[in-house]
């Protein structure tokens, strides 16, 4: 069954197979096994992929290389990839404007095929859905007729219990079933040729073995009818793997991810074109060729540009104008220079009158146009009643179309009848201009605007031209030449990239500093509200949050604003723990927004018994007071309750309803707290504990999950970077919001560009902040001169996160962390809790360690220097004593830094073994 034995026929005319018989599908291993290799080619950069693939696997350098590009394309069109973990449920819409579904699976067909047919029978019955299903061993395409909507992902994956059900509901109406049985009747001798020694037709094979179906399928023991169904449910079919691979969805071991094309991917596309040898021989419908030609998938880039209300808005008109004018020779560098030059213009742009060719002229063109006449290669004539300019290649062209009458010099070559004349005027009228009117067409060629249309309408059918109101300020249908329209969309999307030139390290915190609202901080509730969606979902050590983040942002700040707006439930927090109690750090989060934004962990298998019965009291009876908890846990002590309590905290699955159980937590780690242990303990269990789950539910899509991410950088940096995304260790890393930023860029939404020096790959910035970068880009007088002090880990801090730390004066940042020369590099200080930077118009000057000990200096500017230690002093008011003793500077006992004469002078004084800054 699985071999073909080929021998010369003497005396007759080679001929190709035109049916090409079905292979066993793929095992569920091999198909695991290509899952895992799909997901970990996903993962690896190409160098790497490479090194493995070829050193692996046999394949040689370009076939490791294409095949990385392969995945990484699907990977890019979809933002996932169909693993061993992970199935991609893909739709968009076909020619003919229907929904296709691709369900995307390294599984094989044997799983695919059940599965199809129990979805064909499923979808069917419950929704009313007309659907054509086909399967491979890749995955399964379905094709929705007439539906405004294809069914939501969680229609397409049936029970585990219902398949065996529907499958065998649906299995004898397949074609996989007719097929089957038509092969075992003829091999039973039911299907008898007419001549033995003449073969029987296939088309005429199964219209006998329908008829014989037909027949059989009222005798269930019928055995050809048995042998079929034990032949697909055994053979073709793996059912039991199929049930595996539905309670592997249902328990979430394999994720089902959604993704909306605007045509097929690379993955989806092999599908798609399956369509053609699946319905051309499927059943016995005539015609059965037009009707795989069209279902045909279209993948033309004008369906990415057709019927986009924002497209008008898009562009630019600056940039229709400057396209318009180098289509039309307008712009200085397309002018004419010599006669030449002037015959080319004739023939690309068509006919011209003098006016017209001495605006595209750097000087006067009537001699060219005397000599271009004289030598034949440029013809007078009359156009739409006015005496214009044609080159004579043209002539038959403008004779025929137009009806123009041609002067005696007319070359006799030029002078042949040519097809379609006037359509090719109007398309060369297309290709020349940017957006125009029917109106525009009549008017230039002196036709009656009824045939006007008549043309643009054939040419818009067959796709030359796009339909849209294209300008903002003429709302009415406009026409525009496909190619015209691309390059439209790309030079638009060029010029906001290139709105503002790129800005340094300076400006990137000036522009910080504003987008935040540092330098003007405003008070009140809606205010606080406004920061917490710049902070959201963006972990923070607590202390930092409430003592600096906070404060820098609210005028008037006190921790019983951020209780009012916890107390109405308006705002949440959640905590997420690290190696050591100084990693504990904690977000907040607006509650609606916590599903959006937030990814769960899982209660480890190995979790200590007492953390296990508080998460299940917690899940099985709610929020609950520290009492409740208690009275669940016989046998362990309040401390080891509290203490099992917070370590569910810091692993992100239990949080409280007021914050004052943080402070608590705070206060307890500083070294000399005023406050008495016990009082401390009992303001640690304080307010009602609860599940985070709870905050989690309904759960959202990945792609709105991802949007929501992507918005929240944007609202918190502005513009956004692959370091934004690694500084926040953003789940999936940046290449998911990568793909939604630029969908958001594709309708106006967001800009993409080189904004700020520094950072790598794609920039992604909101419009208003590109109007503030390039405001920042240089500093005014009140840039310069403002100072301000900020918590190392603020996210309105660019250095050590978004950029990298500036070299210290008298030495290097060890960034790359290569040791180096120790008496030149100093290693580069860390966004560590309780560490404070000082700017002065957006230069980093200082660098306070959490001790306050240990001070950096990035500036030798004497004038930043001393407007720097203003910063310093709000450090030392904040202290306890209230004072600022330093140590070391860069590195150097502070009493043998050679800045020490300058921070004398800004206010230091000397004591023994340091230097000592008092509060203003």
């Amino acid at each position: 069954r699985d071999r073909v034995i080929v021998q010369p026929a003497p005396g007759q005319p080679g001929k190709m197979p035109f049916w090409r018989g079905e292979g066993p599908g793929r095992p569920l291993e091999i198909g695991r096994a290509l899952g895992e290799m799909t997901r970990r080619l996903g993962e690896l950069d190409q160098a790497a992929a490479t090194a493995w693939l070829t050193t692996e696997h046999p394949l040689e350098a370009r076939a490791a290389g294409n095949l990385w590009r392969y995945v990484h394309a699907q990977q890019e069109a979809t933002g996932t990839l169909p693993t061993d973990r992970a199935i991609t449920v893909e739709r968009f819409r076909d020619e003919l404007g229907d929904w296709r579904v691709c369900l995307l699976s390294p599984f094989g067909a044997r799983v695919h095929a059940p599965w199809a047919l129990a979805l064909q029978a499923r979808l069917a019955a419950s929704a009313g859905f007309e659907v054509q299903t086909l399967w491979s061993d890749d995955g399964i395409a379905l094709r929705f007729a007439n539906a405004d909507e294809p069914p939501p992902a969680a229609a397409l994956v049936p029970e585990p219990e219902e398949v065996e059900d529907l499958l065998l509901a649906e299995l004898s109406r397949s074609a996989l079933f007719a097929t089957h049985f038509r092969e075992n009747a003829a091999r039973a001798l039911l299907l008898p040729r007419r001549r033995p020694n003449q073969r029987t037709p296939l088309w005429t094979q199964r219209l006998k073995a329908q008829n014989l179906m037909a027949a059989a399928l009222r005798h269930a023991d019928f055995p050809i009818v048995l042998e079929t169904y034990r032949e697909c449910l055994n053979d073709v079919f793996d059912v039991p793997a199929l049930v595996a691979l539905l309670s592997a969805v249902r328990r979430r071991e394999v994720q089902v991810v959604e993704a909306e094309t605007t045509s097929a991917s690379p993955f989806a596309r092999s599908l798609a074109f399956a369509y053609v040898a699946a319905y051309m021989y499927e059943g016995d419908a005539p015609l059965a060729e037009r009707k795989a030609q069209a279902l045909t998938l279209d993948r033309n880039l004008l369906r990415d540009l057709l019927g986009q209300e924002e497209l008008a808005e898009l562009l630019e008109p600056v940039v229709i104008d400057a396209l318009g004018a180098e289509l039309q020779a307008l712009a200085p560098e397309r002018r004419a220079h010599h006669a030449e030059a002037a015959h080319d213009l004739l023939r690309r742009l068509g006919d011209l009158t003098a006016g017209e060719l001495a605006a595209r002229a750097t000087e006067d063109p009537q001699p060219w146009l005397a000599a271009l006449e004289n030598s034949g290669r440029a013809l007078r004539v009359t156009v739409a009643g006015e005496a214009r300019f044609i080159a004579a290649e043209d002539a038959g062209r403008y004779r025929d179309g137009l009806g123009v009458g041609l002067p005696a010099n007319t070359p006799a070559a030029f002078a042949a009848t040519v097809p379609d004349a006037l359509p090719g005027l109007v398309a060369r009228f297309a290709r020349t201009h940017g957006p125009f009117a029917i109106d525009d067409v009549a008017a230039r060629f002196g036709i009656s605007g009824a045939s006007a249309a008549a043309i643009v309408r054939a040419q818009a059918a067959s796709e030359q031209l796009a339909q849209g109101p294209f300008r903002v300020e003429r709302p009415t249908a406009c026409w525009c030449d496909a190619e015209v329209l691309r390059t439209l969309r790309r030079r638009t999307l060029a010029h906001l990239r290139n709105q503002v030139a790129p800005v340094g390290s300076e400006g990137l915190a000036r522009f910080l500093s504003r987008w935040h609202e540092l330098s003007s901080p405003r008070s009140g509730p809606p205010r606080l509200r406004q920061a917490v969606q710049q902070l959201e979902g963006l972990f923070l050590p607590f202390a930092d949050l409430e003592n600096a983040i906070l404060p820098a942002r609210i005028d008037g700040f006190t921790g019983a604003a951020l209780d009012e707006l916890g107390a109405l439930g308006e705002v949440v927090w959640l905590g997420r723990g690290g190696s050591s109690s100084s990693d504990t750090r904690v977000a907040l989060f607006r509650r609606d927004r916590v599903r959006a934004l937030y990814d769960p962990p899982a209660l480890p298998d190995d979790a200590p018994a007492l953390e296990r019965t508080i998460w299940n009291q917690l899940n099985a009876q709610g929020a609950s007071f520290f009492a409740q908890l208690q009275q669940g846990c016989a046998g362990a002590t309040s401390d080891e309750i509290l203490a099992a309590l917070w370590q569910l905290v810091w692993a992100g699955l239990v949080t409280n309803d007021t914050f004052q159980p943080l402070r608590a937590i705070a206060a307890a780690r500083r070294p000399k707290s005023a406050r008495p242990a016990a009082r401390l303990t009992i303001a640690q269990a304080a307010g009602r504990w609860s599940t985070v789950a709870a905050l989690l539910q309904p759960p959202l899509p990945d792609t709105q999950r991802a949007h929501a991410r992507a918005l929240a950088l944007l609202e918190r940096y502005g513009v956004v970077s692959r370091e934004a995304a690694i500084a926040e260790a953003t789940p999936g890393g940046f290449a998911p919001l990568a793909q939604v930023m630029r969908a958001m860029e594709e309708v106006g939404k967001i800009r993409r560009g080189f904004f700020v020096e520094g950072l790598t790959g794609a920039q992604f910035a909101l419009p208003g902040a590109v109007e503030r970068l390039r405001d920042a880009r240089d500093a005014d007088s009140a840039d310069e001169d403002a100072t301000l002090t900020l918590a190392a880990v603020d996210p309105a801090n660019p250095y050590g996160a978004l950029l990298p730390w500036p070299t210290t004066v008298g030495g290097r940042v060890d960034t790359e962390g290569d040791g180096g020369d120790s008496s030149e590099v100093v290693a580069p200080p860390r966004r560590a809790p309780g560490a404070r930077v000082v700017l002065v118009g957006g230069v980093l000057v200082f660098f306070v360690d959490r001790s306050g000990r240990h001070l950096r200096v990035f500036s030798d500017d004497g004038a930043a220097v001393a407007a720097g230690v203003s910063g310093l002093r709000r450090v030392a008011d904040r202290r306890r004593p209230r004072q600022l003793r330093v140590d070391t500077i860069n590195h150097t006992p502070a009493l043998r830094c050679p800045f020490l004469p300058a921070l004398r002078a800004a206010g230091f004084r000397l004591e023994p073994g340091a230097i000592v800054l008092d509060p203003p």
